[in-house]
């Protein structure tokens, strides 16, 4: 039992004590991420890991931070708070599976207008659900009660993933020529980017019963069902791929859409001719993009289309590569090749 407690500090809008119980009550999420290399229980001034580096010439340490966007205030208002943890944990370690770096572990961050540890411990429990996703380990994290600075319900969150890659296997697009192909992965939806202009076009803020309404369009789903999906998580299929294929190039398509991330796994010289006729659009984007009135270019200038991730490899290996990640459930298939061209990117 802890001895800490503060009636002036409560007073003042911030209860330790709820702290404390929000952390009891997370302990049994945070324990289905224990993978070896754990040197540290929660609670501790730090996050201990030992990573297995055998077999490896030179360990390169990959990092990645992000958080979930306004997408968190679609999750406020639904009460809904055990996904957008999926979220945070996906927008890391999709980012640095690109390196061809394998995570170890995540750290989360919480800020509340005010700390009810059974709506911490729900925002933890997704948290965890997204390590177990990849394969790391939640070693850490922090709740900070923000009275004054947010709203009571309110709350942000955010994290940062650690992995590690041999520095000869670092993806680093060098051996990409024209002739590669581009293999697209199936998102489950908006992800965790444009969110704003979700809330302007569905009127959201100021019409939030919308939100709740079966759309025809969306199979009988609210719009509310359909953009708080979680981000999918790539990375257990990635590694599969890596260790198996010749893999040139990934990219994770999130904020910026097409045009700002693929070109980022693209070298100079080279473009990414991407056939739009041949992309899996989902029904959220065209509902979107429709009823926003909002021209194709900005769609795949801000969304993920239905694509969630990107990866090119040798056109002679493209069988084999989407065998691999059908083979670890995602919904792979060919959109486009890589061309001679100053652009990065064209798309047709």
């Amino acid at each position: 039992m802890s001895l800490s407690k503060s009636e002036s500090y409560a007073k003042a809008g911030v209860d330790i004590t709820a702290g404390y119980e929000g952390v009891k009550l997370m302990k049994p999420f945070v324990a289905r991420t224990m993978i070896p290399g754990v040197c540290s229980d929660v609670g501790g001034f730090g996050g201990l890991f030992a990573p297995d580096i055998t077999g490896m010439e030179e360990p390169v340490l990959v990092s990645g931070t992000d958080g979930c966007g306004t997408k968190v205030k679609l999750a406020i208002l639904m009460d809904k708070h055990d996904t957008i943890g999926i979220d945070a944990v996906a927008m890391c370690v999709n980012d640095i599976i690109c390196c061809g770096a394998k995570p170890l572990f995540f750290l989360d961050y919480v800020a509340i207008g005010k700390n009810i540890p059974e709506k911490v411990a729900a925002i933890v429990s997704g948290v965890a659900e997204g390590c177990v996703q990849s394969g790391c380990a939640l070693i850490g994290g922090e709740t900070a009660e923000h009275p004054g600075l947010m709203p009571a319900e309110d709350y942000d969150l955010a994290g940062f993933a650690v992995g590690i890659v041999d520095k000869k296997k670092i993806l680093d697009n060098k051996n990409m020529k024209a002739g590669d192909v581009v293999i697209a992965l199936g998102s489950t939806g908006i992800h965790s980017n444009g969110f704003s202009l979700c809330r302007k076009v569905f009127n959201i803020d100021s019409n939030p019963a919308s939100l709740y309404e079966a759309r025809e369009e969306l199979g009988g789903k609210s719009v509310a069902e359909a953009l708080l999906v979680p981000t999918r998580i790539y990375v257990k299929a990635a590694l599969a791929l890596i260790e198996q294929c010749d893999v040139k190039g990934i990219s994770h398509i999130t904020g910026g859409g097409f045009y700002e991330n693929i070109p980022r796994s693209i070298p100079d010289g080279l473009c990414a001719k991407v056939d739009k006729s041949k992309i899996k659009v989902l029904p959220i984007f065209q509902l979107l993009q429709k009823e926003g009135n909002i021209p194709e270019r900005d769609m795949y200038n801000t969304y993920n289309m239905g694509v969630g991730m990107t990866v090119v490899v040798p056109a002679e290996q493209a069988d084999k590569a989407i065998e691999i990640l059908k083979a670890h459930g995602e919904d792979a298939y060919v959109i486009g090749e890589i061309v001679t061209g100053d652009e990065k990117i064209e798309l047709l």
